[in-house]
């Protein structure tokens, strides 16, 4: 850490002490988690089929349960994204917060299974997923619920004889991510998403034939400031924090800031919420 960093969240995490003493700390805890941002974004390309036109996607990321994050949120969460009618739904990791430690129940598997699109549910492994032995529990709780697991590997997703490629790799932190082996006899020509649960590995796979990766697991910081941003992200979570970023003239990054919380239970300036992406063919 630079002695700029270090004065920045010196600053910031006085000013944070201040704000919340005197009456955020409520509005952090018990209201802006329980808030939801529908993020809206036009994913345009001369690479998406013209049957792709207003084919939608939606993320969501970092859920958490079990910290702070509860059942009954996660009901109404189901909800909101039915009401959006998605082509095709994708989770980016972090289901449970301790999977050793989580009460897996039948209710949680209905409410997931209850999720519709009609081109598939899958979803990634994130840290915590994998931390606590949770591996082969989430795994199998997930494809109870219908959701198909991109561990280093891809599918075909088919409109109309026409097709795109959705990829998703393991978990960068306590996984064996294998971007190579994810896109082993891929066609180039295809366009292709890449779901990874850390959005820092950007670096490595703008030099692939990916053009657009969705992330999680930065949180969007939790609890960000005005004119100072966040205070603090995870690990392969700090250059991309938050947002779209524009990587390559040929490569876009989407980082979801998340559902649940993790560590503290806060969010401030940094409301949960899904994306809602929507494709669209762009002629040449």
């Amino acid at each position: 850490m630079n002695r700029r960093t270090f004065i920045k969240r010196m600053i910031s995490s006085g000013l944070l002490l201040i704000g919340l003493s005197s009456g955020s700390y409520y509005y952090a805890k018990h209201i802006e988690p329980k808030r939801l941002h529908i993020q809206y974004e036009t994913i345009a390309s001369p690479k998406i089929p013209q049957a792709f036109n207003q084919f939608r996607i939606i993320q969501f990321s970092d859920t958490h349960i079990g910290f702070h994050y509860t059942t009954e949120q996660f009901s109404q969460l189901i909800k909101n994204i039915n009401q959006l009618h998605p082509d095709l739904i994708v989770f980016t990791g972090d289901f449970v917060d301790r999977p050793h430690q989580f009460h897996w129940n039948n209710e949680l598997k209905e409410l997931l299974k209850s999720l519709e699109a009609p081109h598939g549910k899958y979803w990634i492994y994130g840290n915590h997923d994998h931390g606590g032995y949770g591996t082969d529990i989430l795994k199998n709780f997930m494809e109870t619920a219908d959701f198909h697991l991109l561990q280093n590997s891809h599918t075909r997703i088919s409109v109309k004889q026409e097709e795109i490629i959705l990829a998703g790799i393991d978990d960068a932190i306590l996984g064996k991510p294998d971007i190579d082996g994810t896109l082993k006899s891929v066609d180039s020509n295809l366009f292709t998403i890449l779901l990874a649960h850390e959005p820092d590995l950007a670096k490595f796979v703008k030099h692939y034939p990916v053009d657009v990766q969705l992330s999680g697991h930065s949180h969007g910081g939790q609890v960000r400031l005005p004119f100072f941003g966040h205070l603090y992200t995870p690990i392969y979570a700090k250059k991309y924090t938050i947002g779209r970023y524009q990587v390559t003239d040929d490569f876009t990054l989407f980082v979801n800031r998340g559902i649940g919380t993790t560590r503290l239970p806060f969010r401030f300036l940094c409301t949960p919420e899904i994306h809602v992406y929507q494709l669209e063919h762009k002629a040449i």
